[in-house]
């Protein structure tokens, strides 16, 4: 080969290799997204094992905007028709988080199933964060309805819902026991029929009295007699929310930028069923201050005070909100990020206009860096 000739292919070669190398870097500010810490890999790939035909079966790829840029998700496509996306459309702003829900349509396809869902983001770059999920639709089990739904629980109260199971399959199929992974979840398998090579089970899931307000969203495990160690757990999804006695808005509480030493005030909404009192509102940082009132209502609004030290940087901490309610003190977190006025260092300089409200010098990773790619 001439020398020039040679010359100018070798020039290619790393011309693309460049291309190469910079295209995969860009895109892995959207993928450190996904990291639940800093140091942790990607969490990108789940399997659901073996489900039943008809189960409602789906995960929440959680992720946080950890820069100073707002970020957004355009779109997102998948690779086959079992698997619809969920993308959140809000804008995410520094430190906000949300979800990809990927859900699985188990009554119209069976068998292995290997999805990759294609996350298009378009701000503040275009980046494309691929998240896969596994899982084995059998045919011969079918959950009716495909999710235990308890609702809306209040708060103290236990819960009762039924379920059934159907197999088809081997006259000797069994469901030997329920496990539960959640000590506030029970659940009994009930024989209602056999015969044909048909099963029929009734499945009765409880929620315990006492059981801690928030949100379920678990799976109880049908341990059976099948002889493949694939299909011999069957999951069940739960879902339901316990109510609190004393609820809190907006939880968590953002600040947003506060310039050192200056201060900005804040307001949560607590509320509740019956009139209650607020006793006392503790902080786990003396930067934040509340004074509740001492006057009994269903509704109160607190005001809170945050005042910024000299050093720029995110502040955190928790608000514990005491009441006479005779439950668990309700628990808020709070944030704030210090920051230098504009102009007042070089690291601000490199986020864009619309940004110079939010934090431009952060403990994780910005995309001052992913500028530079």
């Amino acid at each position: 080969m001439p020398k020039k000739a040679w010359m100018q292919a070798w020039l290619a070669g790393w011309l693309l290799l460049g291309f190469a190398v910079s295209a995969a870097q860009a895109q892995q500010w959207a993928l450190d997204m996904f990291r639940p810490r800093p140091d942790a890999e990607p969490l990108t790939d789940f399997d659901f094992g073996t489900v039943a035909r008809g189960a409602k079966v789906e995960h929440h790829f959680s992720f946080e905007n950890i820069y100073v840029e707002d970020a957004h998700i355009e779109s997102a496509r998948v690779s086959c028709g079992c698997t619809t996306p969920e993308i959140p459309p809000q804008v995410l702003r520094t430190w906000d988080k949300a979800d990809v829900v990927a859900k699985v349509d188990t009554r119209s396809f069976l068998g292995q199933k290997d999805v990759t869902i294609t996350v298009k983001f378009d701000r503040p770059f275009p980046a494309e964060v691929q998240l896969h999920i596994h899982c084995y639709i059998r045919g011969d089990v079918v959950v009716q309805p495909g999710v235990v739904q308890f609702g809306a629980v209040p708060p103290g109260a236990g819960a009762r819902q039924q379920v059934s199971i159907s197999y088809a399959g081997q006259g000797n199929w069994q469901i030997l026991r329920v496990e539960s992974g959640n000590p506030s979840l029970s659940a009994q398998a009930i024989e209602t029929g056999r015969g044909g090579g048909l099963v029929n089970y009734d499945l009765i899931v409880s929620l315990a009295r006492g059981a801690p307000a928030g949100y379920i969203r678990d799976e109880l495990h049908l341990l059976t007699n099948d002889a493949n160690p694939r299909t011999a757990r069957v999951p069940v999804p739960v879902e339901g929310v316990v109510r609190a006695a004393v609820t809190a808005f907006p939880a968590p509480l953002y600040f947003g930028s506060v310039e050192p030493d200056q201060s900005a005030v804040r307001q949560i909404i607590v509320s509740g069923a019956t009139p209650f009192r607020i006793l006392q509102v503790d902080s786990t940082d003396p930067h934040f201050r509340c004074t509740p009132d001492a006057a009994a209502g269903t509704l109160h609004r607190l005001p809170v005070a945050f005042h910024a030290g000299p050093i720029p940087g995110k502040v955190t901490a928790n608000l514990v909100i005491r009441t006479d309610t005779g439950t668990a003190p309700v628990v808020v977190a709070v944030q704030a990020d210090v920051v230098p006025p504009p102009g007042a260092d070089a690291v601000e300089s490199k986020a864009s206009p619309a940004a110079t409200d939010k934090p431009a010098a952060i403990a994780r990773p910005n995309l001052g860096t992913a500028r530079e790619l």
